[in-house]
């Protein structure tokens, strides 16, 4: 258990079928959905969800669990297309909640210590070349 000072905030994800564009190939129905709190994935009993869209939908899932600019368009998008490109599968991701997380309870790597971190946060320099 970590203290406040550790303490961070991930929104708590639903990825559904929504919509058929055409016929569905993949082995999911209109519906079917997972859950994603933490790193924590989750199905419905009985329910499967098919390994090539689930792959597609990976990459997107962490910066959908994070605050993001209300202009962004991680913030805005939410509907992904199924990646067979014979598949008219509409998968929409939506926030459905928030789970606060301790750094210490989810990794070994320990908070760097105040004066390391601001060092570590100063901006590189520059090269005499840069164009600004």
């Amino acid at each position: 258990m970590g203290t406040a000072a550790d303490e961070f905030t991930l929104y708590d994800l639903r990825v559904e079928v929504v919509e058929g564009r055409g016929k569905m190939i993949c082995n999911h129905q209109l519906g079917d959905y997972f859950e994603l709190r933490g790193e924590d994935l989750s199905l419905p009993p009985g329910q499967t969800f098919p390994l090539y869209p689930l792959a597609a939908l990976l990459p997107l899932l962490p910066a959908k669990q994070r605050r993001t600019h209300p202009n962004d368009w991680m913030t805005t998008d939410t509907d992904i297309a199924c990646p067979d490109p014979h598949c008219g599968a509409i998968f929409r991701i939506t926030r459905i909640g928030e789970t606060r997380f301790h750094h210490a309870d989810v990794t070994a790597v320990p908070l760097p210590s105040a004066s390391s971190a601001s060092s570590a946060s100063s901006e590189p320099p520059t090269s005499s070349d840069d164009k600004r």
